[in-house]
């Protein structure tokens, strides 16, 4: 394994690296007082004008969609890694303005390997340009969605139509006034065995019984994208719209989760490494007890703890990503199943710790800590939570032994 920066990954990442710190970093005080004019305006969801002005910006520089290996940049999900980690350092801002945020980068990835012509045409170009969102609607309020063969909404057929019935939550990008497609999973035949009676369908945000209920929130954060919880009363659409064929929601959910989980993995090492910078500017400038507080031990101990965990959770995802540069998602399953346990839990930690070093100021919104725990401890949940994937890990040890 070399995990060294290719050629071309070498100068996307200095290219990126300027462009966070010449443009991302300067305009997150902008994008904060923008978002909260919007929710004094009663308007959370708004899109604010400066990361449409970044997502300009990003694009005369190449720096987009980052994420497809397949588009001229031609990067290796490894390559990626690189630059996801980086973008992790302003995960509400420098994500979307690269055209890499989710949950548009799974769903294009999904429309991608599975869409028809015209599905693309209609709904992965726009996407592709950064000109609509869109929304991924698997999860349900009413039964244990780490486990989808328990996904209750029904997608029936009627002729030349699918109907539509159930609820969903924590759709994230819902709330937002660009979303215009869901990608819905339910329910084609519940008599096929447990893997083959889900499919995945397209609907429209605007199909007459799609309705957002109301947005969640993240410990009490307002995101901007939302997080919707959206019911479905006799939708109905056409059967065109089913993504891949009937019965293989299941394999496209596994499809779509494997690479996305590289891409937020590395988001969040990113924000455990700011959170580490954070917390090593600030014990240098607060004095306790007679000397700095990057003088007392125990500080040392967190920051050299930090550095210890940081720099092995990344090489655990790289060789993920590595691995899935070589052989497929499919060879990396043990390691992807590790990568979503491990990184979220050490980025928790380090941002725990940079709070405790913040007091008073680490949870309040005078810095970004409060709310970066807040969303690398959903992480833990997101996309399957941690015991699914301990158990799906210890499966795969236990495999050869137990036959």
């Amino acid at each position: 394994m070399d995990f060294a920066l290719s050629p071309k990954a070498t100068e996307y990442s200095a290219k990126l690296q300027s462009f966070m710190d010449n443009e991302v970093f300067p305009a997150e005080p902008i994008y904060h007082q923008q978002r909260a004019a919007f929710a004094k305006a009663g308007t959370p969801h708004k899109f604010p004008p400066v990361v449409e002005e970044l997502k300009k910006k990003a694009k005369s520089l190449g720096l987009w969609n980052l994420f497809l290996p397949h588009l001229e940049h031609g990067l290796t999900v490894t390559d990626y890694a690189t630059l996801a980690e980086i973008t992790g350092w302003s995960p509400d801002i420098a994500p979307e303005a690269l055209n890499c945020s989710a949950p548009d980068t799974g769903n294009m990835e999904l429309l991608g390997m599975f869409a028809t012509d015209s599905q693309r045409k209609q709904w992965l170009e726009p996407l592709l340009a950064g000109e609509i969102r869109s929304g991924f609607a698997m999860t349900e309020p009413d039964v244990a969605s780490s486990d989808a063969r328990n996904i209750r909404t029904s997608i029936k057929r009627e002729g030349d139509h699918y109907i539509i019935n159930g609820t969903k939550w924590w759709t994230t990008g819902a709330m937002d006034e660009r979303c215009k497609i869901l990608i819905v999973m339910g329910k084609t035949n519940p008599d096929a065995d447990d893997h083959h009676q889900q499919s995945m369908i397209l609907v429209p945000m605007q199909t007459p019984g799609v309705e957002v209920v109301r947005n969640l929130e993240v410990f009490g954060y307002v995101d901007q994208h939302g997080h919707a919880e959206v019911r479905f009363t006799d939708v109905k659409v056409p059967t065109t719209n089913l993504l891949g064929k009937e019965g293989e929601g299941f394999a496209l959910a596994q499809a779509r989760l494997g690479p996305g989980r590289i891409h937020h993995c590395m988001r969040a090492i990113g924000m455990a490494e700011r959170a580490l910078h954070l917390m090593i500017q600030r014990s240098i400038g607060r004095t306790t007890f007679g000397k700095e507080l990057a003088r007392q031990g125990v500080i040392q101990e967190w920051i050299a703890e930090a550095r210890i965990n940081i720099e092995q959770a990344r090489l655990l995802v790289l060789k993920t990503a590595w691995i899935i540069d070589k052989d497929g998602a499919k060879a990396a399953r043990k390691e992807i199943a590790a990568i979503k346990v491990i990184v979220p839990r050490m980025a928790q930690e380090i941002i725990d710790r940079a709070i405790q070093v913040f007091g008073g100021a680490g949870i309040s919104q005078d810095s970004p800590l409060a709310s970066m725990f807040a969303g690398v401890r959903a992480l833990r949940i997101v996309d399957g939570p941690d015991e699914v994937h301990l158990r799906d890990l210890a499966r795969l040890e236990l495999k050869p032994y137990l036959q």
